[in-house]
């Protein structure tokens, strides 16, 4: 009697730790599969809320691909974005079909532009900069409303280009522009994808340095560009370096053949030789020097 009754119920704790064994996993299965799909919701709401784009008022001159800024007086018109209003940078204009979400005012009597401040667009560049390469900062150029390469000049930046534009190709418009010296120049304008960013231009330059206006004057006007700090004085020094050289070489050239005539009078001719060789010496070794400068401004 007490044998069948230990193996009663030894089967039923048997049956129960099956039960549980089957149950546990299923439980986990059942957890898991709810935390993955609470993953891919917020997911996809993080992508259409980067995807939301806005629409504004603006004048018919805006087109798609524009870098754009708030007018001064009203918060909802857009107009092109200039370089001296760099740190109003807005986003730039899109068609209204690219995003899944596009949020328009209720009321709009003017015509309307969406614009995208995140997320992956086409944007009209320039390059007035150079050419625009995949992975290079994108900020606004002197023509208002179309972007260019950023350098270590600019405070903000639109993002970072994902394609290439070599101002040869694929061109959609020729513009003529006046650089800071002062020199007019003909610029190409193209599209690029710019993974859109706006934020702090990781470029600048933060240490302040003082350039007088006359130097740097003469190096915008050498390089047609603006040129840092660090490329002028080193060009100034090559350019010291190179002058004391050529005076170094003509003085000790020039008294060393004056005495020697004095000494020698018969060996006049070749004297006047050795002196017009050292001078072109001279002239040499400053014409490399004022070549070495220019090319360390333009380049």
């Amino acid at each position: 009697m007490f044998n069948q009754l230990k193996n009663q119920y030894t089967s039923i704790a048997i049956v129960i730790i099956l039960i549980l064994g089957l149950s546990v996993p299923a439980v986990a299965i059942s957890s898991t599969k709810t935390k993955s799909a609470s993953v891919v919701n917020n997911s996809n709401s993080n992508s259409i809320s980067q995807a939301v784009i806005q629409s504004y008022g603006a004048a018919s001159s805006i087109q798609t691909g524009m870098i754009v800024q708030l007018t001064a007086k009203t918060s909802n018109q857009v107009i092109p974005l200039s370089q001296a209003n760099i740190a109003s940078m807005l986003g730039v204009v899109v068609p209204a079909n690219v995003a899944p979400v596009a949020l328009s005012p209720v009321n709009s009597t003017k015509q309307q532009v969406y614009v995208a401040s995140t997320g992956r667009y086409n944007v009209l560049v320039s390059n007035q900069d150079g050419p625009v390469i995949a992975g290079e900062y994108i900020t606004i150029s002197s023509l208002n409303g179309i972007g260019m390469v950023a350098d270590q000049n600019q405070s903000i930046i639109l993002g970072q280009a994902t394609s290439n534009f070599n101002g040869r190709s694929n061109i959609v418009g020729t513009v003529n522009v006046t650089t800071l010296s002062g020199k007019k120049e003909q610029v190409n304008i193209g599209l690029v994808s710019v993974q859109l960013a706006i934020k702090k231009n990781p470029l600048l330059n933060k240490s302040i340095d003082y350039v007088p206006s006359f130097l740097a004057k003469a190096a915008i006007t050498i390089a047609a560009k603006p040129v840092d700090a660090a490329r002028i004085y080193l060009g100034l020094f090559v350019l010291l370096v190179s002058t004391i050289l050529t005076a170094v070489l003509l003085y000790s050239g020039i008294r060393s053949g004056m005495i020697a005539i004095g000494r020698n009078p018969l060996s006049r001719k070749s004297i006047i030789r050795s002196l017009i060789q050292t001078v072109a010496a001279g002239i040499i070794i400053f014409v490399i020097g004022i070549f070495a400068v220019y090319l360390l401004l333009k380049l």
